[in-house]
């Protein structure tokens, strides 16, 4: 899902994942430096992003080749959980040891683990986990010490991130279908005298060369794309049972939060329930602090209205 990862020199995770439940307004004290409201109240709409734990399902040394960066070896827990039998078939052998693992490590140029959900301890109704790659900060050495550490262990979110701290949030944004060039395109509508119709654009081009170039709008496929939103700022983790976000119907379309939650500033790609990716950001903002700020009053109002 991510393509490229920030490099960091702290040994641990550089992403997380969660499924988004949806949005809810807040009021934070501005504690921006250079705000012309620092230090007033502001209402403030925040994404929640549910986090349970990602557990460690195996280690991956990388090594550099001429077509890209392939995998040199690794090793997987032994694990029997029976939501990861959902979605591959699991080995009845351990397929290595961690010793034989480092003895390729001076050819590897990075280590990464995979890691998978655990959607069972949501409320979505979903049993199958998404199993993927994150990388690890640090040296290809230390990267190695950290992943042998957690290999078979559950990771939560407070060992990723942290209050204040600014993201970058992937997901797949929400799809709309087929979709003609004014919807697709924001194409301004034809005179109303226009011939076929005013929902079109004008020409599709000359006619000599008899060819339509990529540029002319046409109908086609709206969202459902891979969307990144840069700079994002997390506003609150919190425990469901600390902190209550859940108005009392439930969140609408989602149902309750029940375990780790990230509040992240503004909106996120995608629709309810879908898996949301944060990593650390690839091209930060250095102006902006990174500290939360306060917050006074998170609102619980339904959203059945």
């Amino acid at each position: 899902m991510v393509k490229n990862w920030a490099d960091r020199k702290e040994a641990k995770l550089l992403g997380f994942a969660g499924y988004k439940a949806g949005m809810i307004s807040i009021v934070v004290v501005d504690n921006q430096p250079k705000s012309p409201t620092k230090g007033e109240e502001l209402k403030k709409a925040v994404t929640i992003i549910e986090s349970p734990p990602l557990k460690v399902l195996g280690i991956r040394l990388h090594k550099a080749t001429p077509y890209g960066v392939k995998v040199l070896g690794e090793v997987w827990a032994h694990l029997q959980d029976k939501g990861l039998a959902r979605r591959l078939d699991l080995p009845e052998k351990p397929n290595g040891t961690l010793e034989q693992l480092k003895q390729k490590l001076p050819q590897a140029v990075e280590v990464r683990v995979l890691v998978y959900t655990q959607p069972r301890d949501t409320g979505i109704g979903k049993k199958t986990p998404e199993i993927f790659e994150i990388p690890i900060g640090g040296s290809v050495e230390e990267q190695f010490t950290y992943a042998s550490s957690i290999l078979g262990k559950e990771i939560p979110v407070t060992e990723v991130f942290k209050a204040g701290q600014y993201v970058d949030v992937h997901a797949v944004s929400k799809g709309k279908g087929f979709e003609g060039d004014i919807k697709r395109y924001g194409v301004k509508l034809a005179n109303h005298k226009s011939e076929f119709g005013v929902r079109h654009r004008a020409t599709m081009g000359p006619i000599t060369p008899p060819v339509t170039g990529w540029w002319v709008l046409q109908p086609g496929q709206m969202g459902f794309h891979k969307r990144t939103d840069y700079n994002k700022q997390i506003i609150k983790i919190s425990d469901a049972k600390t902190t209550n976000v859940n108005p009392v119907s439930g969140i609408s379309r989602y149902g309750l939060v029940k375990n780790t939650f990230v509040l992240v500033g503004g909106s996120v790609p995608g629709a309810k329930k879908r898996l949301v990716m944060l990593s650390a950001p690839i091209r930060q903002n250095r102006i902006l602090p990174e500290q939360a700020p306060d917050i006074s009053f998170i609102s619980t109002r339904s959203q059945q209205g």
